[in-house]
């Protein structure tokens, strides 16, 4: 196993350039057995479309929508994955999140956001992901949430970080459940998503919680199982 690290220091897809990142914790890479996470590349793009054109109705009930645009789908196109992408690496040059690709032994499989960090006395951020349906049930997402809300804990240097579930997602759920997130309370219709506006469960963890890691918390809790 290899320990996460914060090692990759070129960001950008521009050949020979180099962007230093100044935010805390970006950029980062960060790997345990087969499953890692580093920053989300526009060079990524194609593999992105893929995966999302092939999974298309696993992704429809969890996808956010907007209400200006309740009848838009899971968006598929190369031309939303290179906007998304250059505003997130943005943000994440701002220290206001971290757009990471799950990759699975080698080959890309899905993405974790690192959303909204919020510095002074809230100190916090919240998660949201997708994977490629093919892969799910593998502890893939708990490994990937784990490692993140290490780098969060620590180089990132937050206090807490939540994870915003519809009910109904008995998957993401689990992830939560596995890993030790505490269930906080409903959210009454508390984002758009699949053309409505929809409850979430919310779940959150503190750093004081894991005080020698969520990652070696998951991997006690799978080796007992």
């Amino acid at each position: 196993m290899r320990s996460p690290s914060c090692a990759e220091a070129t960001t950008d897809d521009v050949p020979g350039a180099l962007t230093v990142g100044s935010a805390a914790g970006w950029p980062a890479e960060l790997t345990d057995g087969g499953v890692t996470l580093r920053p989300l590349r526009l060079r990524d793009g194609r593999a992105w479309v893929s995966l999302r054109r092939h999974n298309i109705e696993w992704l429809r009930p969890w996808e956010a929508t907007s209400p200006e645009r309740p009848g838009v789908g899971v968006p598929t196109s190369m031309a939303t994955f290179v906007t998304m992408t250059r505003r997130m690496r943005a943000e994440a040059r701002e220290g206001r999140g971290l757009p990471l690709a799950v990759v699975v032994d080698g080959g890309f499989a899905g993405q974790l956001n690192v959303g909204g960090i919020t510095r002074g006395s809230l100190d916090s951020a919240h998660l949201g992901y997708w994977v490629d349906s093919r892969v799910a049930g593998r502890g893939v997402m708990p490994t990937a949430v784990a490692l993140v809300t290490d780098h969060c804990f620590g180089a990132v240097g937050l206090h807490r970080v939540e994870v915003n579930i519809r009910p109904e997602n008995t998957a993401s759920r689990r992830v939560m459940e596995k890993l030790g997130f505490r269930e906080e309370g409903l959210r009454r219709a508390f984002l758009h998503i699949a053309g409505e506006w929809r409850d979430h469960l919310s779940y959150a963890l503190t750093r004081e919680e894991v005080p020698t890691g969520l990652l070696a918390r998951w991997h006690r809790t799978r080796d007992i199982g």
